[in-house]
């Protein structure tokens, strides 16, 4: 069934092509498509793998609770400042203080603020760049892991599962790639 699936897709595929060479005969689409089997194809949930992985779970719930406590930090400053500055206008516009006073510690405020974005913006960019890099480390784990799993060339097709609709469960390596991801990343934390 799935072979006559691929020779389907393989022979429209020849038939629509949009290339400046001759249409090639259906028997060479059909060879094409006999060339990868079922068996030669396997899929990964690349999120699972990323989400139940040591990496995630050692470093990346740390990364992203240090984020979400930052993005905390900084709405909190804000709201703050905010409330300051208005308090400063309600009192000025009460006649409780003079212009002057109102001009300095509207100055005060503002030299915080510009100091608040700054440091808020320092931090931001730290975040970004921690992120960054654990990012990096995970799509690094993720493509080793595929690498050693594939070293025998066993598959001529790995393809991410998010693309796909429908699979035999059968081609589902991430439990593999998930288990050499762990085993891969403790061997790089013991460097």
């Amino acid at each position: 069934m799935k072979k006559t699936i691929f020779t389907a897709l393989a022979a429209a595929l020849a038939l629509t092509a949009c290339d400046s060479k001759p249409a090639q005969p259906a028997e060479a689409a059909v060879e094409i498509a006999n060339e990868v089997t079922t068996n030669d194809m396997a899929y990964v949930q690349v999120e699972a793998v990323l989400a139940q992985c040591d990496l995630y779970l050692n470093e990346g719930a740390a990364l992203q609770e240090k984020t979400q406590k930052a993005q905390k930090s900084w709405a909190q400053k804000e709201k703050n400042l905010q409330a300051e500055a208005a308090a400063l206008q309600e009192k000025y516009q009460k006649g409780l203080i003079t212009t002057i006073d109102a001009q300095n510690q509207q100055q005060a405020i503002e030299k915080r603020i510009a100091a608040y974005q700054n440091s808020a913006q320092k931090e931001a960019q730290t975040l970004d760049e921690e992120n960054y890099v654990f990012t990096n480390r995970a799509q690094d784990l993720l493509q080793r892991a595929v690498q050693e799993i594939n070293a025998d060339k066993k598959y001529k097709l790995i393809v991410n599962a998010t693309a796909l609709i429908d699979a035999d469960t059968t081609l589902n390596i991430t439990s593999a790639v998930l288990a050499k991801v762990n085993e891969l990343y403790a061997a790089d934390k013991k460097k």
